[in-house]
């Protein structure tokens, strides 16, 4: 699929993505927790690939943080490749775009054996996937054509959030601050985002760094950066990338620093950036705040990083001669077995 210009289904995309996020904080998915009885697990699981995985990974601060009951990744291959798990009173929420990867309807058929509830989170409801959950959950952010997924991750993170509302009634109300929050910001610049396109296209390596629900934002950009404008960049939290993967900085190194303005993590987040800078590396620090997005859960705050980030990548694509609607070797289904 090349497109006549070349960019233009993402643009579109990224321009529909905050109407198509405050849409899904505002749905209502009581029945849903309770036909599964979400509220009595003890732990939630997710499960997913590339940039669904990204999305999940944001989401599961926000639901420890609200719930105070653990979530974590589970690597699909554990039910592809393995003989699968025994599982107690937990969930999976299992996030697809297409519902169609084989690694990720065996995973949802293996957990089911194994004892535990499921839930998909996906854009197409009449799916190999729904039909092996327990329930499924329709994202609802309409036909998503650019390879790249950007509308789709905003929403998967919104319909994420109302389920947490459904959950935990009084998270409700935050939820209907982001989505007010966000639509008032939605057409918003970052003042940065000039001299990042000129820094990430003279760069060969890039560090994304976040921390809780920015961990999960940090790798979606850094696989956006691979897939669009064929940039290497690695995501780390504040905390990790101290750890050894510093030493990269004394090459030349651009590091983009995710801030979700959480009072816990800015700490984290100065010391990472002091230590980067004084080996020279070349450092951005965005937050929702540079636009005047206010009034936002973490969760939000790193879904309007992701919308402030995406055009970035986008034109940064296009000055490379690239076309970001459609990488060379990708495709917009992938099917992992």
């Amino acid at each position: 699929m090349t497109t006549k210009h070349p960019g233009a289904l993402m643009r579109a995309e990224i321009d529909q993505a905050i109407p198509a996020f405050a849409a899904g904080l505002r749905q209502t998915l009581v029945e849903v927790a309770q036909a599964v009885d979400l509220s009595a697990v003890d732990a939630f699981y997710t499960i997913a690939r590339g940039s669904s995985d990204a999305a999940a990974n944001l989401i599961s601060y926000e639901f420890m943080a609200q719930l105070n009951k653990p979530v974590t990744t589970l690597p699909p291959s554990v039910f592809s490749l393995g003989s699968g798990l025994q599982l107690g009173n937990v969930a999976a929420l299992i996030v697809s775009q297409s519902g169609a990867s084989k690694d990720l309807i065996r995973a949802a058929i293996g957990f089911r054996a194994g004892g535990g509830k499921t839930i998909a989170i996906t854009n197409t409801a009449n799916s190999p996937l729904a039909d092996e959950t327990d329930a499924c959950i329709n994202i609802n952010a309409g036909i998503e054509q650019a390879v790249p997924a950007t509308k789709t991750v905003l929403c998967t993170v919104a319909t994420s959030m109302a389920l947490l509302a459904a959950l935990k009634p009084e998270y409700a109300q935050e939820c209907e601050t982001a989505a007010k929050a966000m639509l008032a910001s939605a057409n918003a610049k970052s003042t940065q985002g000039d001299l990042l396109v000129e820094a990430l296209k003279e760069t060969q390596n890039v560090y994304v760094i976040g921390r809780g629900c920015g961990l999960g934002a940090a790798h979606e950009v850094a696989l956006k950066l691979k897939e669009t404008a064929v940039i290497h960049a690695e995501a780390y939290s504040a905390a990790e990338v101290l750890h050894g993967p510093l030493q990269l900085a004394t090459k030349p190194l651009t590091v983009i620093i995710l801030d979700t303005g959480e009072d816990v993590s800015l700490e984290s987040l100065s010391v990472a950036q002091t230590c980067f800078k004084a080996v020279g590396a070349n450092v951005f620090r965005l937050t929702p705040g540079d636009i005047g997005a206010q009034g936002l859960t973490p969760a939000a705050s790193a879904a309007m990083l992701l919308r402030i980030m995406y055009p970035v990548i986008l034109e940064i694509a296009l000055q490379m001669g690239l076309d970001p609607d459609q990488p060379e070797t990708l495709s917009k289904t992938t099917v992992t077995i």
